[in-house]
């Protein structure tokens, strides 16, 4: 019995010893300084942060902010210019130290092709713990274990370079999540992923910082996310200027949009009902702002009507110039091979000339291979130069052919003008990236109306450019001889915009528009487009997994699932369909939520799921009740 208690004492005694000789912080910065040119401004000025370990911290701030600077310094993969940086002790500018510093810390960045290393998934995670020295047996349970946290086991024999972009992300996370680093740093992370996996990713995040007390650095321009920090810093050009709790960070008001950043929509719902002298609580979950509109309705009482904010939908019956038709539209990727994949199956899509329209679906859906085909991208069978007819098989019907009509273009046709089917629609990709290639922005944004429409002189060609750039929010002069590489994403993304509106397309199709972008960069870009659309660009078309975004924006919207679409209607009707939604990896808008949350109060309330038509619908009930009394 004596020896017993000897040895738990014992390990009780190593137990604390090993506490003690862990660090206070995962994070210590103190001064830092960076700057990624001699002539260009400093991305981080003096900054000052500790993190402690098992913190779960929220990192917010407007493109540009040096909020990527902050996780590349921590990560040793530049050095400070001015500083210390330490990381679980160690500092990441030693190169004796920087191989231990990454055991320690792991990062996931906004594009995953960045960090794909591997020709198959779950070589690709099992990349980290190799390189540990992690024991195979145990390889093999942390693979399955990253793959099923971010819904990708049955992924884990495919090629990453034949997933979506989503899909991407979910393997680029199990990577690091699979090497199971002291301090986990997600820099924008969840940004391409549809509602489903970006509600997996934070959940695991936020699991492992309370079960297993990872210390977790969340970068995001979601507020919502950051409601699941247990503090929040704001940083606005490369300065720490906030550092609070997020619902303290959330309450200071015209400072935050200062930062480039606001208030979650739910917060900003709030306000408009307080603006009409409603006395309500601050709330930052529906069920909470429920429970107070419940409240007043008991005193003043509740009589809802109905909404002036839902806009009359185009009349789909009516044959316009630039309608779009698209039918029995299927398309294998590697056809004829073991990795063949079948996107789309057969998918028949009408989109009217005048239409805000918007495509949703979970991520690998099909959305992307969908608007591809409509720039002629992807070309249908028909019209490549070495189609031949297909002999139908004996006793079978043959499939229907797939015909894709954008205006006067018929995409089946192989003396279709691509050229000018390509300058009448316009197409933004969900990587910028991608349609970057120049050697300077001005260059770049420069070549598609060089291309597109000839004849222009050179100082025509300057102040189109200058137009374009300044639309989408850049600086002309301050960006024009920059390198497009040298910029964040979200600045790259309005440079892609850019190089596209410059043509003046009739038609816009963006895949993932606002993503990468900092708040008051998303409503800037969605302003920038319905001022394009109401004055020369005929129909736009937006790909995106932000559901309140296609609500506040979109008059009519598709959902594509499994290669086929199951929903086109309004967006008033298609976000009553909850729980279908939900099933399908993806989610409904907060104003949604708060009207489910209301009829579960016995309040039922008809909006157009906007935030001022789901505000004007409760004051108007609460006025009106009042005014019944």
């Amino acid at each position: 019995m004596e020896e017993l208690e000897k040895e738990q004492l014992h390990n009780e005694s190593n137990a604390e010893s090993a506490e003690k000789a862990l660090p206070e912080f995962a994070v210590k910065m103190d001064g830092v300084s960076f700057s990624y040119a001699d002539d260009q401004p400093k991305a981080l000025n003096g900054v000052s942060l500790c993190v402690k370990r098992g913190e779960f911290l929220a990192v917010l701030g407007h493109n540009g902010s040096g909020k990527s600077t902050l996780a590349k310094l921590i990560c040793g993969l530049i050095y400070a210019d001015a500083g210390n940086v330490s990381v679980w002790g160690l500092n990441p500018a030693d190169k004796d130290e920087i191989n231990q510093v990454r055991t320690h810390a792991g990062v996931v960045f906004q594009n995953p092709d960045n960090q794909m290393v591997a020709s198959i998934v779950e070589d690709d995670v099992a990349f980290g713990p190799e390189n540990l020295g992690v024991p195979r047996e145990e390889i093999g349970e942390r693979i399955s274990w990253a793959l099923n946290a971010v819904g990708m086991e049955k992924y884990r024999h495919s090629t990453p370079t034949r997933l979506s972009g989503g899909q991407k992300q979910r393997i680029a996370v199990a990577g690091v999540l699979a090497i199971k680093p002291d301090v986990l740093i997600l820099d924008e992370s969840t940004a391409m992923l549809d509602p489903k996996g970006r509600r997996e990713v934070t959940e695991v995040a936020a699991r492992l910082n309370r079960e297993e007390g990872m210390t977790v650095i969340l970068i995001t321009h979601f507020m919502e996310e950051a409601l699941l920090a247990d503090r929040a810093v704001v940083m606005n050009k490369g300065a720490i200027v906030a550092d609070d709790t997020p619902r303290n960070v959330f309450a200071m008001g015209k400072r935050l949009e200062e930062c480039g950043l606001c208030l979650p929509e739910i917060g900003e719902i709030c306000n408009k009902i307080k603006a009409a002298g409603i006395d309500i609580p601050d709330s930052l979950t529906p069920a909470y702002l429920a429970d107070s509109i419940k409240a007043q309705a008991d005193i003043y009482g509740f009589n809802p009507r109905s909404s002036g904010h839902i806009p009359a939908p185009i009349d789909n019956s009516v044959v316009r110039e630039w309608d779009i038709d698209v039918r029995d539209l299927t398309y294998t990727y590697s056809p004829k091979s073991p990795f063949a994949t079948k996107a789309l199956k057969g998918v028949n899509l009408h989109i009217s000339e005048g239409e805000f329209f918007g495509i949703i679906g979970h991520t690998g859906s099909g959305k992307s291979t969908l608007v591809q085909h409509l720039n002629a991208l992807i070309k249908l069978p028909k019209a490549q130069k070495r189609y031949k007819k297909p002999r139908a098989k004996k006793g079978r019907t043959p499939p229907p052919e797939s015909i894709i009509t954008v205006g006067k273009y018929d995409l089946s046709q192989k003396k279709c003008d691509w050229q000018a089917l390509r300058a009448d629609l316009g197409m933004v990709f969900q990587y910028p990236e991608y349609q970057l290639f120049a050697e300077t922005v001005e260059a770049d944004v420069a070549f598609g109306l060089k291309n597109f429409r000839k004849g222009l002189t050179e100082e025509e060609i300057k102040s189109a450019v200058r137009d374009s750039l300044t639309a989408v929010g850049l600086d002309y002069e301050e960006i024009r001889e920059k390198s497009p590489f040298d910029l964040s994403g979200g600045q790259k993304r309005r440079v892609a915009i850019a190089g596209v509106i410059v043509t003046k397309p009739r038609i816009l199709v963006l895949d993932e528009p606002a993503a990468g972008l900092d708040p008051m960069g998303k409503r800037e870009m969605m302003r920038l487009l319905h001022s394009l659309h109401g004055d020369w660009c005929k129909t736009v078309i937006i790909v995106s997994h932000d559901m309140d975004e296609v609500a506040e924006n979109c008059t009519r919207a598709c959902v594509v699932s499994d290669g086929d679409i199951v929903a086109c209607e309004t967006t008033a009707e298609l976000f009553k369909r909850a729980e279908q939604l939900r099933s399908l990896g993806l989610d409904v808008p907060v104003t949604a939520k708060i009207c489910a949350e209301l009829a579960s109060l016995g309040l039922n309330l008809e909006c157009d799921f906007t935030s001022d038509g789901f505000a004007s619908a409760v004051i108007s009930a609460l006025k009106g009740g009042d005014a019944d009394a």
